[in-house]
């Protein structure tokens, strides 16, 4: 399996902060009126416009605390193969491989477990793909929980990958950062959706090309300081940082 990354055009490493001038341009999202307001005093600066109350809940037990996330019922082919994964064990002492800060957090990689100091990773999985289930009401704002995949030249439908995921740390957006963004990619916003990456952030310039399938309900300050940690060239952390368990809550 070739490696799952994210490949950005330059406009971003030129417009936005924390790229790194030895690769390709990576940097990096949500509201209501009230939702907005209510976001600004939410100790993980994430909001949610949705009924958590009945949605699968998957808490992962990491070696830098507890992150909680919630399925969506709108992706549910990727919602069956994550809580089948959980429940067989499989992103037990997997490592997050891959973080960005003002970005995103990478795991899933069975390839990691137990694997070198130094050595790059990402290429592993269960060889088999899930076809994208792109919605338009999910998008990359800040705690977004995605699915990695290969790129476009050998990937088309932008299948996701079996296993690999990413959590979004995000990044606030300007308006005019937001028009280009649209502009250059694209990419339609809803007044809503622009709103909330310029209050709370997230990844915008990967909304309808990677599936959203959840987000973090608590533990986002979690996410945060793995995503601050020490990192080789390969954007792994220089210490490991693991999943020790996954556990199916609802």
């Amino acid at each position: 399996m070739k490696k799952l990354s994210f490949v950005f055009a330059a406009f971003i490493c030129l417009s936005f902060a924390s790229c790194s001038s030895s690769k390709t341009s990576e940097t990096p999202a949500e509201r209501t009126d009230s939702a907005v307001e209510q976001a600004t005093s939410d100790a993980d600066n994430q909001i949610t416009t949705r009924d958590m109350e009945n949605l699968t809940k998957v808490l992962f037990k990491t070696s830098e605390g507890n992150i909680t996330i919630a399925l969506y019922d709108n992706t549910p082919k990727h919602k069956e193969n994550f809580i089948k994964l959980v429940n067989d064990g499989y992103y037990a002492d997997i490592l997050f491989h891959r973080i960005i800060k003002g970005f995103m957090i990478q795991t899933g990689d069975p390839d990691s477990k137990g694997a070198p100091a130094g050595k790059m990773l990402g290429q592993g999985g269960p060889n088999y793909t899930i076809p994208a289930e792109f919605k338009a009401e999910n998008y990359h704002k800040r705690g977004a929980v995605a699915a990695a995949r290969q790129g476009d030249q050998v990937n088309p439908m932008k299948a996701s990958s079996g296993s690999q995921f990413y959590i979004v740390d995000g990044q606030k957006f300007s308006p005019d950062q937001m028009a280009q963004i649209s502009y250059q990619y694209g990419k339609s916003f809803t007044p809503e959706q622009r709103k909330v990456y310029e209050t709370i952030g997230g990844a915008p310039f990967l909304d309808g090309d990677y599936t959203v399938f959840g987000e973090v309900i608590e533990g986002m300050d979690v996410v945060d300081k793995i995503a601050g940690q020490q990192k080789d060239r390969y954007d792994r952390p220089t210490k490991d940082i693991k999943i020790i368990s996954a556990e199916v809550l609802k």
